[in-house]
């Protein structure tokens, strides 16, 4: 678990699962050949070999206001085609207590996008059927988002909208809101658009100090070095890699911490710039 304070914001990581080397299906260009010889990655988000580490995790904010997870992983139970995310049985919401949070007392569930890696704990299995996971909260989706996937589903994965997003809608609890959507005075919402029709990162601002968790927009550090190495889950490649060029434009060489939402430990950094080229710095 990592702990960061953004101003009167706290935010807490809680993992589902972290992997080695697996990871190269979403990212074909990121070759062990390719990867090896950007030594600032090691030890942290490579291995010597140039195997990539990632990680599956959850991201709660605990504001002055409210209490809201970022992205839900994968999820317990759910029939997946990939192998090591197939009927789960892992300890999340055991670990989420652990961390300090109650399931029922979250406040809002947001979702970056709606692929099947950030959506899985918006419902758990109980008695044969998807109930929602956190019945107390507002679960916010994009609208674009949630307009696109709702007629185009994962069916390569599973049936993930059926099983993850349908269930809390049904249920009355989701928000579809634009992609640059205030959540509080603290959170809101930045359009980061090209791994999905309605990708978003969020942003935390608290009395003067900044933090933006990812989404998939950056799906691992290595896109920093490389920003036109886009992902096989991509929708729209070319945009993702603008989206990329503007973050590092707008953000390298400031103090907004940049908290990966796959980034294994220590998940978060500072963007820097060395002439044309960009790099994390994790030691802050």
């Amino acid at each position: 678990m990592n702990q960061w304070q953004i101003g009167k914001v706290k935010i807490t990581r809680v993992i589902e699962m972290e992997s080695k080397g697996g990871s190269r299906f979403i990212l074909p260009q990121a070759t062990r050949e390719a990867v090896q010889p950007i030594e600032w990655l090691q030890p942290h988000f490579a291995d010597e070999q140039g195997n990539l580490l990632m990680s599956v995790h959850a991201l709660i904010l605990e504001t002055p206001s409210q209490t809201i997870i970022v992205d839900t992983c994968i999820g317990n139970d759910k029939p997946r085609s990939i192998p090591t995310w197939n009927n789960l049985q892992l300890p999340f919401l055991e670990d989420l207590e652990k961390a300090g949070y109650d399931r029922h007392k979250i406040d809002a569930v947001l979702c970056t996008h709606l692929h099947v890696d950030h959506v899985g704990w918006n419902t758990m299995l109980v008695d044969d059927e998807w109930v929602p996971t956190f019945p107390n909260a507002r679960y916010l989706m994009g609208k674009d988002e949630f307009n696109y996937w709702i007629d185009n589903t994962e069916a390569d994965y599973g049936d993930v909208i059926g099983d993850s997003v349908k269930p809390v809608f049904d249920a009355g609890l989701v928000d579809l809101v634009e992609t640059n959507h205030r959540i509080s005075d603290e959170i809101y919402l930045e359009p980061t658009l090209g791994h999905t029709p309605g990708h978003v990162s969020v942003h935390i601002e608290s009395e003067g100090q900044h933090a933006l968790i990812t989404g998939d927009c950056i799906h691992h550090p290595c896109q920093i070095a490389n920003l036109d190495w886009s992902s096989s889950a991509d929708y729209a490649p070319e945009q993702g890699i603008e989206t990329r060029k503007k973050l590092m434009q707008d953000y390298a060489d400031t103090e907004i911490l940049i908290i990966g939402t796959h980034f294994a430990t220590p998940t978060a950094g500072l963007l820097k710039r060395d002439g044309d080229n960009y790099w994390l710095d994790v030691n802050i």
